[in-house]
C-alpha cells in the first residue's frame, strides 16, 4: 500500500465480500461489524461467506444481500476468472487460502495481520489484532471496518427467525402438549469437546431443574445440543421425565434457534448456542469459564441477560473447574431472571 492510497477519494463501494469462516459463535460475534458496513453504505450489496455448516446462522438477515459457503481447501481453486467482483473485501481469518481469495476477487482487502508480510503488504488496509482476552470479540471484529472510518451500529449480535420458522416452532411445541407449560427453559449443557472446561457439571444442571420444578410445577425444559454430548444429555432427560423434551441432536440449527425464541428463559454454558441465543434477545442466564470470562465474549446491548462468571474469572488457567459456580448462584440468577 503506497502513500497516496492512504489520502485517495474511493468511490462508494456497491459490491462488498465478508469472509468469516469460524464456529457458530465466532459467526454471530461478527454481525454488528456487518451491520455496521451495511449502514455505512445502504446502497452496497453485501455477501457474505461463511463455513458451509455455519452460513445458515447468516441467512435471512436484513442487511445482507446473500449468503454463500467457502472453505479454505476450496477457496485455492475460487475466483481465478478475469476481473474483480467486488470493491471491497473484509476478511476475518488468518488463514493464507482464505485472504488470497479475497486479494483475487476484490479490489481492496482489509484483514488482520497475517503471518505472511508479503501477503500483508498486499492487503489495502492490515488491522492489528488485540491480545487474547483483552478485548470483546464484538470490539475485535469492528475494527476491521473501522480501518476504513466506518463507525459502529450497535453492538448486539444479529439473527432473524423468519415467520415460516416461528410457525414451526409453535406447531412443535403443540403436537408435544407443551404449548402452554410455563416457565418454558431451554437448556444448554455442554460445550464442544475442545473446550469441556466450559462445561458445569451435569448434576449440577439436575439439581437447579429440580429447584425450579419446586418453585414451579408447571415448569418444562427444552434440552438443546447435538450428538457430541448425547450421553449428558438423555440422562438428564431420562431423569426429568415428562417435564423435559430431548431436542439434542434432533433438529437443525435454524430449528433450535425458532425453539429458542419461544422459550422463557435459557440457562447454557459458553457455546455457540449460547451466542445464538444471545442474538434473539430473549431471558438468558449464561455460565462463563475464567479463561474465557463474559467480558470478552457475553452478548452485548442485551435487554435481559443474566451472567454467572466463574469465581476465579480472569486469573486462571482450563484447569479450573466450573465445579466452582454453586447451584445456589446460578438459582440465584434464575429466580431474578424469571421475576422480570
Amino acid at each position: 500500500m503506497n502513500s497516496s492510497d492512504l489520502t485517495e477519494r474511493q468511490p462508494e463501494p456497491r459490491d462488498i465480500l465478508y469472509v468469516n469462516v469460524s464456529r457458530i459463535g465466532d459467526t454471530l460475534l461478527a454481525t454488528p461489524a456487518i451491520r455496521a458496513v451495511a449502514q455505512h453504505w445502504p446502497n452496497a450489496r453485501i455477501h457474505l461467506l461463511a463455513h458451509p455448516k455455519r452460513k445458515e446462522v447468516l441467512c435471512h438477515l436484513p442487511f445482507v444481500h446473500r449468503t454463500g459457503a467457502i472453505e479454505k481447501t476450496r477457496a485455492r481453486f475460487m475466483g481465478h476468472w478475469p476481473g474483480k467482483s467486488y470493491d471491497l473485501a473484509f476478511v476475518c481469518n488468518f488463514d493464507r487460502a482464505l485472504v488470497a481469495y479475497a486479494l483475487r476477487v476484490a479490489r481492496r482487502v482489509i484483514a488482520f495481520r497475517q503471518p505472511d508480510e508479503a501477503l500483508n503488504r498486499r492487503l489495502y488496509r492490515v488491522v492489528e489484532h488485540p491480545a487474547q482476552r483483552t478485548t470483546h470479540a464484538v470490539d475485535i471484529q469492528l475494527l476491521l471496518p473501522a480501518a476504513l472510518g466506518v463507525p459502529p451500529a450497535g453492538r448486539a449480535l444479529a439473527y432473524r427467525v423468519t415467520e415460516a420458522e416461528a410457525a414451526w416452532a409453535k406447531d412443535f411445541l403443540d403436537r408435544h402438549s407443551i404449548g402452554d407449560r410455563h416457565p418454558l427453559i431451554g437448556l444448554q449443557v455442554a460445550s464442544f469437546p475442545t473446550k469441556a472446561y466450559r462445561d458445569w457439571p451435569i448434576d449440577r444442571f439436575r439439581e437447579l431443574c429440580r429447584r425450579v420444578l419446586t418453585t414451579w410445577p408447571g415448569a418444562h425444559f427444552l434440552i438443546f445440543g447435538g450428538n457430541l454430548e448425547k450421553d449428558r444429555t438423555q440422562a438428564l432427560a431420562a431423569e426429568l421425565g415428562a417435564a423435559a423434551t430431548l431436542c439434542a441432536g434432533r433438529l437443525s440449527l435454524r430449528e433450535t434457534a425458532a425453539l429458542m425464541n419461544r422459550t422463557d428463559l435459557y440457562v447454557g454454558v459458553d457455546t455457540g448456542p449460547t451466542h445464538l441465543m444471545g442474538a434473539l434477545h430473549r431471558p438468558m442466564v449464561a455460565l462463563y469459564h475464567g479463561y474465557s470470562p463474559s467480558r470478552v465474549l457475553k452478548p452485548l446491548d442485551h435487554p435481559c441477560l443474566t451472567v454467572v462468571d466463574h469465581p476465579l474469572a480472569d486469573s486462571c488457567t482450563e484447569t479450573a473447574s466450573m465445579a466452582d459456580i454453586s447451584v445456589d448462584h446460578v438459582w440465584n440468577a434464575v429466580t431474578r431472571a424469571l421475576g422480570r
